[in-house]
């Protein structure tokens, strides 16, 4: 080796080891300073250096600066900002953060939010918006609408991205990372009942669209849905309700231990409500639904907390049904009317989950999760009336009484570097759905039963693993990440002759690519399949329904701050369903072929001043069915445009509400779009009066008192004194004008 070569290499060895001295790693927790809960997606930033990260689930960041004399910024939607010299700081250092006025000011868009994408979003709105039912709480996502069309006690009807997802074929969704999605479900695959939520309960929520998540596998091709109730309470709530027809709440939130217990590291509430609406319906809908939820968590150790909750609910209900809108054109029945009177239900779900979160000495984090849900579900339904038989009816009764036995695993570490950090997940989990007496039967007066179209119990296991890793190098982010997932399919047919089990195992990969430019802008690229599994009945019976059809997607997205005050994300999307699940009466599915979609979606948020907040989202799909001849290729009923908005105001004397809007525009109501769905554009308004001690409040569904039609739906129907079936669009007619005031105490 020639001297100079060897001058040249002590030199850069000198140079690489003064530039390592430098550098400072800091590393800490950001807290809640009143709950000392930790907060996840706080940023970290030094403004000199450019160099920013996020905090973690457990509220854990590092951040690599220059020299001693760095200032570091720690900024959250919620809190107060604050400013520290990398001098005063060591390793393990605790943060803890005042909650605050929101101030859309202090985003910045940092690399870790790869996983987050619409975080900022979340955030305010659940911030922000009143929400008054845990179908509000659905509605918060951009883009999703929902639709009830069987009385109040049924899981609403999603659309989201240009899909139907009927009750949740589509859209995975959880709480407290137990599934909500209940597969081979009677009334429809995936079927998501969340009527157990108490939304004052939520603390959190996050969403994501397309199926570019390692840790979410069935179902999860038009996005997820997952919402986080609340560790501890600062303090107890009673909240009254009353409304229009004949509607009352009653709702009680009670925190159980002393501020003492908490500084332990313990905790524990419950909470509980009671519903009831006569609806605007002629036939009043009796509907009624209790609810119960607890909570407690503890540190066991210095490494180890214990989670355990528990929830239960019930509900009945009546339901005035579909109306096919012939009918009401011709004024034989009123909008608001019924023609099969025996309609409705009842429902219950008790829920039990333990969860152990522990912090390992190398850095990582390990959670174990085991959960059980005890299920059971009715349903009188008559959306034909006497098309198909013109003596007894078409009336049909839907039942299933359900097990469910699961198991979450994580295992998360980080590694970081000066110029890089690694974040490695690994994860296996467990499903096991036991149904027993799965019953679709006609039926008359209820009662007296016809004949008995399926009877039987379905096993459905779903074993599966993931590994997701996310290298965080300069300003861009890289992810990568594989799911596997077998399912078992069982049928113990007590009608028919049985047929033999069957199995299936799909993999899943995950690319998602993320270069942020600075704290203003932010640019990625997801890619990634998916799948939805079909019903075991239909497995079993092998009726041309694939097993696992798979969703291929894109994204091509924007986070951006134009402005100080302004956030804007938008993406323009792609989606390949290799099966469309084709609905043809409750409960009944038909092989639809393959589809495609492509659209765009953009979220806006503005913050006028300290007290006023505008929002935007405008989202538009084309879905298409691929295999169909031309002028037959529409997907019924799958939206092609929506948009949903308004302002949010929080004023200093404690009055805070917002005026907001959604609008659907008119569908395709079948294949050649010779029926169609309207759309229509609903108004609401919320006014409260918060103090430390009180809250009056009044909320306003469908303010301008529009008609308009909740759902609509192809069916071939006939009265009794029809002579033929016809085909149509049958409706289930919106709210009209609903006002609501409510008294809530603080204690």
């Amino acid at each position: 080796m020639s001297v100079t070569r060897k001058i040249l290499l002590i030199v850069i060895a000198i140079l690489a080891s003064e530039l390592c001295k430098a550098q400072k790693v800091l590393s800490g927790k950001v807290i809640d300073s009143a709950t000392s809960q930790p907060i996840e997606f706080a940023s970290i930033y030094a403004p000199f250096s450019g160099k920013s990260t996020g905090t973690d689930k457990s509220g854990n960041f590092k951040l690599s600066v220059p020299s001693d004399t760095s200032i570091i910024c720690i900024s959250c939607l919620g809190y107060a900002k604050q400013q520290i010299c990398a001098k005063s700081c060591c390793n393990g250092m605790i943060v803890k953060m005042s909650p605050s006025a929101i101030n859309l000011g202090e985003v910045n868009i940092c690399p870790q939010l790869c996983g987050a994408t619409f975080y900022t979003i979340s955030k305010l709105d659940l911030n922000l918006r009143p929400v008054n039912s845990s179908q509000d709480l659905l509605r918060l996502v951009p883009g999703l609408f929902i639709a009830q069309h069987m009385g109040g006690g049924k899981a609403e009807q999603i659309f989201l991205r240009g899909f139907d997802a009927d009750h949740g074929t589509d859209v995975s969704i959880g709480i407290d990372g137990m599934p909500v999605n209940m597969p081979s479900h009677v009334h429809g695959q995936g079927y998501a009942d969340m009527h157990y939520l108490i939304p004052e309960t939520i603390c959190n929520y996050d969403f994501g669209k397309g199926p570019y998540y390692a840790n979410y596998g069935d179902f999860t091709t038009a996005g997820f849905v997952n919402y986080q109730t609340k560790n501890i309470l600062t303090g107890s709530m009673i909240r009254l309700e009353t409304g229009r027809f004949n509607t009352h709440r009653e709702m009680a939130m009670i925190n159980l231990l002393s501020d003492k217990a908490k500084l332990k590291g313990r905790s524990a509430y419950i909470a509980g409500e009671h519903n009831y609406t006569d609806g605007p319906f002629l036939l009043p809908e009796h509907y009624k639904r209790f609810n119960l939820f607890g909570k407690y968590g503890a540190m066991i150790d210095s490494a180890n907390r214990l989670t355990l909750t528990a929830s239960y609910f019930a509900t009945s209900w009546r339901a005035s049904g579909e109306i096919p809108l012939r009918l009401i054109d011709n004024g034989t029945v009123n909008r608001f009317g019924t023609i099969d009177s025996l309609q409705g239900g009842n429902s219950n779900r008790l829920n039990i989950s333990a969860k152990l979160s522990t912090d390992l000495r190398n850095g990582s984090t390990l959670e174990n999760q085991v959960y059980y849900s005890r299920y059971n579900f009715l349903l009188h339904v008559n959306s034909t009336f006497f098309a198909t038989d013109s003596v007894n009816g078409d009336a049909v009764r839907q039942r299933e009484a359900r097990n469910l036995f699961g198991y979450n695993g994580k295992l998360t570490q980080q590694t970081s570097w000066a110029a890089a950090a690694l974040t490695s997940v690994a994860g296996l989990g467990a499903r096991i759905d036991r149904t027993y007496n799965t019953e679709v039967a006609n039926t008359v007066n209820q009662n007296t039963v016809l004949t008995i179209d399926q009877l039987g119990g379905i096993n459905e296991d779903n074993i599966n693993g993931f590994i997701d890793e996310s290298l965080e190098y300069g300003k861009w982010l890289f992810n990568a990440g594989a799911r596997a997932d077998y399912f078992y399919f069982g049928y113990n047919d007590k009608i028919n002759q049985a047929l033999p089990s069957k199995t299936n195992l799909v993999f899943s990969p995950k690319i998602n690519v993320q270069y942020t430019l600075n704290t203003t802008a932010q640019l990625y690229l997801k890619l990634g399949k998916g799948f939805h599994s079909n019903d075991a009945r239909a497995v079993i019976f092998n009726n041309g329904l694939q097993t696992l059809p798979a969703a291929y997607g894109a994204d091509l997205g924007l986070n951006w701050k134009p402005v100080h005050h302004l956030f804007i994300n938008a993406a323009l999307w792609y989606l390949y369903l290799q099966q469309e699940f084709v609905y043809t009466d409750d409960g009944g599915v038909a092989p639809g072929g393959k589809t495609q979609r492509m659209g765009i979606d953009i979220s806006a948020r503005y913050q006028f001043n300290k007290y006023l907040f505008a929002s935007l989202n405008v989202n538009i799909a084309k879905p298409r069915l691929l295999d169909s001849l031309k002028g037959q290729g529409y997907v019924a009923l799958a939206p092609a445009f929506t948009s949903t908005g308004g302002l949010d105001f929080k004023l200093q004397n404690g009055i805070n509400g917002g005026l907001s809007y959604r609008c659907m525009a008119n569908r395709p109501g079948n294949n050649n779009y010779s029926l169609t769905a309207k759309g229509y554009c609903v108004t609401d308004l919320a006014i409260n009066y918060t103090k430390k001690r009180y809250e009056i409040g009044v909320s306003i569904e469908n303010l301008l008192n529009t008609k308009w039609d909740e759902y609509s739906v192809e069916e071939v129907t006939r009265l009794k004194n029809e002579t033929t079936p016809v085909d149509g669009i049958s409706i289930t007619p919106g709210t009209p004008f609903f006002a609501k005031v409510k008294f809530t105490l603080f204690f």
